[in-house]
C-alpha cells in the first residue's frame, strides 16, 4: 500500500507541474521519476513516448499509464493515470467557471503569457534531450535523415514516415543484432533490463 500511495502522490505532483503538454512533461519526469525515484531510465521513458505517440489518447496520460504499469502492474497503471489526471481536471473545472472573470484582469493575462513562454522553454529542453539520446549509431542517423527529408522536402504523410521508419528500423536493427541478443544502442543491456522487469 505504501508503494501505491507513493506512486499516486508522485503523479499528482507531476499532474500539477505539467504545463505545455506531453513533451513539456519530460523534464518533470526526469527529475521526479528518474532522478528522485529511480523507477525507470531515460531510455525507457523515450520508449514509452514512442509507443504513446502511436496509441490512442494523450501522450502524457499514456506515458503515466506505462510508467505505473512498469512500477506496479495494471493497478499501478490505473493509479498513475487517475492521479495524473485529477489535478488537470480540477484546474479545468475552476478555470471554466471563472475564466470570464479572471480573463479581465491584466495580471492573469500576463501570467498566461509567462506560462506559455515557460512551456515553450520546457519543450525546447525536451527536444535537446531527445536529440542527445537519439543518434546511438549510423542506423539511427539514417532513419532520422530519411524521415526529416521525406517530411520537410516532400511533405510526406507523417503516418507513412513513422510506419516506414518502424519497418526500416526493424530490418536494419534486426540485421545488426548479435548472437547474444543485444540490440545496438542499448549500452550492452538486453531488452529485459537485466535483473529487472521486461
Amino acid at each position: 500500500m505504501k508503494e501505491y500511495l507513493e506512486l499516486i502522490w508522485t503523479f499528482i505532483k507531476i499532474g500539477c507541474m505539467t504545463f505545455g503538454g506531453g513533451y513539456a512533461m519530460i523534464p518533470v519526469l526526469e527529475r521526479e521519476i528518474i532522478g528522485k525515484k529511480n523507477w525507470v531510465t531515460m531510455d525507457e521513458v523515450m520508449d514509452y513516448y514512442t509507443i504513446a505517440q502511436i496509441t490512442p489518447g494523450i501522450i502524457a496520460v499514456n506515458t503515466a499509464t506505462f510508467i505505473g504499469c512498469r512500477r506496479k502492474g495494471p493497478l499501478g497503471g490505473i493509479a498513475a493515470t487517475v492521479s495524473f489526471l485529477v489535478p488537470g481536471i480540477l484546474v479545468m473545472i475552476i478555470i471554466s467557471v471563472f475564466i470570464k472573470r479572471f480573463a479581465e484582469y491584466a495580471v492573469v493575462r500576463h501570467a498566461f503569457a509567462g506560462i506559455r513562454i515557460a512551456a515553450c522553454a520546457l519543450i525546447i529542453d525536451t527536444l535537446f534531450k531527445l536529440l542527445k539520446g537519439l543518434f546511438k549509431d549510423a542506423v539511427s542517423a539514417v532513419i532520422f535523415i530519411a524521415g526529416f527529408c521525406l517530411q520537410s522536402a516532400l511533405s510526406a504523410s507523417p503516418v507513412l514516415v513513422v510506419a516506414g521508419a518502424g519497418v526500416l528500423g526493424f530490418f536494419m536493427y534486426g540485421m545488426k543484432k548479435d548472437p547474444s541478443g543485444t540490440i545496438p544502442g542499448k549500452n550492452g543491456e538486453d531488452a529485459g533490463r537485466k535483473g529487472g522487469r521486461p
